[in-house]
């Protein structure tokens, strides 16, 4: 793995932009790129646990540069912190430009937690007995 791929994390899920994705000034909605970023933010929570997570804070989120139609969108992860019922996830998303695929772009950072819930959605130990 090389250095840069080091910075942001491993790959969690990828993402091609489509026109139904559009604000009305015809970049992709920060709201799409949100709703992809908590996704790949879980995918990460969950390589720690056979658990629930649900989503408690969503910190720092930084829009660097727009998205565009066509663009290819990755989301890496890397774990910060497990606590006794979250995991704090790192998230740095990367955009591939459709009409240039040599041309890779960071268009967002963001930290998200994550808990671990029960089915009455109760925050439980990551780490249970004989774990």
């Amino acid at each position: 793995m090389d250095s840069e791929q080091n910075n942001r994390g491993e790959l969690a899920i990828r993402v091609s932009m489509l026109p139904r994705d559009t604000n009305p000034s015809g970049t992709i909605f920060g709201g799409v790129i949100l709703s992809h970023l908590d996704l790949a933010g879980g995918i990460e929570a969950r390589k720690h646990a056979d658990k629930l997570f649900v989503t408690v804070a969503i910190r720092g989120v930084e829009f660097i540069a727009p998205v565009f139609v066509g663009d290819v969108v990755s989301f890496y992860t890397s774990t910060v912190k497990i606590g006794r019922t979250s995991v704090t996830v790192s998230i740095v998303v990367e955009a591939m430009r459709y009409r240039n695929r040599d041309e890779v772009v960071r268009v967002m950072e963001a930290e998200a937690v994550y808990v671990a819930v029960d089915e009455t959605r109760k925050p439980i130990p990551i780490r249970g007995d004989g774990e």
